[in-house]
């Protein structure tokens, strides 16, 4: 799902926020009011989270 996180994440439709808290990075991506997808990296971890069908909103303008 990396890509595709990145693909959201580069899509101007999107939005995206970035959240540090000392080892701990949260990224969320919102399309409007939204939330579609979500990367969590703490320490050498990374994982990913989309809602239900995010793949609609890899093509929406």
């Amino acid at each position: 799902m990396k890509t595709e996180f990145e693909n959201l994440q580069k899509n101007d439709a999107h939005s995206y926020d970035v959240d540090t808290n000392s080892d701990k990075q949260v990224v969320k991506i919102y399309c409007g009011e939204v939330l579609i997808a979500k990367k969590i990296k703490q320490k050498k971890s990374i994982r990913y989270f989309g809602v239900r069908d995010y793949q609609k909103y890899l093509n929406s303008v």
